[in-house]
């Protein structure tokens, strides 16, 4: 298909890092575009009251665990169209497409209606209390409403990215951020005609921006020639892709929530410290994140480029690939790193001028900066492991690096205790050093991580994929057998 063509990035073929650069540019800016839909809510929330500013941000724990599932399916969605794809397979990647949006409709309706219904629980487990659960409860029952509309939306990118298509996943996040970001002030302070709704405001907006982007996503999937293309008949539930999808993709959603907890562990720990230090490190963690949207955006982007040498039979190239956008990643956040090392105190000052809170942030930057380098390693590699289709390595090195490498670290250095084992003549005892032993553990953990991811990326063991052979031409079961273009049909065992 011409369209497809244009439009698709193959990385089979060619010099590998101007293509992973063509993948990973719209993905960086569609994760920054992500970012600033995330803040929307927040400003314009903060322009109603402290009780409704707490009430959204108490919802993030909450929407980060529903996010991880949402990214459990789409991790498999990516491997499986990328290596469909690149074994010259259009019609299954189809099918893969098909099936996500299965999955995403009954998962997304399952979570909604459980949480919807337990919402009020919810809030309280949380601590959510007086006017602040009030607040809460205004903003989660239209966000569980608006579920549906969130996975199909990760869905719809996951299968175009898979595909090579990146710049259209971005248009995608653009026109949500965008719309959600022009109406927002409309429904949480009742500019014009409308009522000031507050957070239901801001969660109206957000559903409305969700709408619009799924209605968009499903123009472009029926339509086609954007890398793949969802076609009516396939949406007949296969079992075997099915399987195989919630087989892949369930190690990154157990991911997700890992990193989840950890964050608010590692948060925990800090707030022990005092306001100062807490603020620090909010700061500080802002800028890291910025580093993390670039490196996660080149994950992205070697996921597809691993699938489709993997799906071309060239695991040769697919370790290239991952090699090359992991040096390209590292020397970039290097260099950004040396700046901040130089100039930490000038970068605090960019979100706040408190002379106490940049004193811990200086301390902060001087610890973590020289090892942003490894962070975004650890997280290319990553990238790597999910094309492949092996989420359960991605997973493990999550689970290391958190809560292997950084918290028990954190907990060694940062606070004093004892602990003598009984029966053995060993007593142990914590440094004590303050909050510098938690920055301390983040450093040690990335460390560490990336010589553990880098260590089993050279094993090999993820070379063989996850798409197996195909059967002989008209085979299939179902609608697979139903050629609608004329190509040949190819169904996985």
């Amino acid at each position: 298909m011409a369209g497809t063509d244009r439009k698709r990035v193959d990385v089979t073929t060619g010099p590998i890092a101007p293509k992973l650069g063509r993948l990973a540019w719209p993905l960086v800016l569609g994760n920054l575009l992500q970012t600033v839909y995330n803040v929307a809510d927040m400003f314009w929330v903060g322009r109603v009251s402290a009780e409704a500013v707490a009430a959204v941000s108490l919802m993030f724990p909450l929407s980060w665990m529903f996010v991880s599932t949402a990214m459990g399916i789409t991790a498999s969605t990516i491997a499986l169209v990328s290596q469909h794809v690149g074994a010259g397979d259009d019609r299954q990647a189809d099918r893969v497409v098909a099936q996500t949006i299965l999955l995403t409709l009954a998962v997304s309706a399952v979570l909604a209606a459980v949480g919807f219904a337990a919402r009020r629980e919810l809030l309280w487990l949380i601590g959510a209390r007086g006017q602040v659960f009030v607040e809460a409860l205004a903003y989660i029952e239209v966000i569980f409403l608006a579920l549906p509309f969130t996975f199909l939306f990760f869905a719809f990118r996951a299968s175009l990215q898979g595909a090579g298509d990146t710049k259209t996943a971005m248009w995608l996040v653009l026109l949500s951020a965008g719309l959600n970001v022009v109406i927002d002030p409309f429904f949480v302070l009742g500019w014009g005609p409308f009522p000031a709704w507050g957070t239901f405001g801001a969660a109206v907006a957000t559903f409305i921006s969700r709408g619009a982007a799924t209605a968009a996503g499903i123009y472009v999937l029926l339509r086609g020639g954007f890398g793949v293309r969802l076609r009516l008949g396939d949406l007949e539930p296969d079992l075997s892709i099915l399987r195989k999808l919630v087989d892949v993709g369930y190690p990154a959603t157990l991911d997700g929530w890992a990193r989840s907890f950890a964050a608010v562990v590692m948060a925990g720990f800090v707030a022990r410290f005092g306001a100062a230090p807490t603020a620090a490190y909010g700061v500080g963690i802002r800028l890291m994140s910025i580093t993390w949207s670039v490196a996660g955006a080149v994950g992205q982007a070697t996921a597809t480029g691993v699938g489709q040498n993997l799906g071309a039979k060239t695991p040769e190239r697919a370790a290239r690939v991952t090699w090359v956008a992991t040096a390209a990643t590292m020397a970039l956040l290097a260099s950004v790193a040396a700046v901040v090392f130089a100039f930490p105190a000038q970068a605090m000052r960019i979100f706040i001028d408190d002379p106490a809170v940049v004193a811990e942030g200086v301390l902060f930057l001087r610890i973590i900066a020289p090892f942003w380098a490894f962070f975004g390693g650890v997280m290319v590699i990553q990238g790597g492991f999910r094309g492949a289709g092996d989420t359960r390595v991605a997973m493990a090195l999550s689970i290391l690096s958190r809560w292997v490498f950084r918290v028990p670290v954190a907990i060694a250095l940062a606070f004093a205790w004892t602990l003598t084992i009984p029966g053995v003549d060993i007593t142990l005892n914590g440094f004590a050093i303050g909050v510098e032993g938690i920055w301390w553990a983040f450093s040690t953990g990335a460390f560490l991580s990336f010589l553990v991811a880098v260590a089993w990326f050279r094993l090999g063991n993820w070379q063989e994929g996850v798409i197996e052979e195909s059967e002989e031409p008209g085979t299939g079961p179902g609608p697979a057998a139903a050629d609608t273009d004329g190509d040949a049909e190819f169904v996985d065992d």
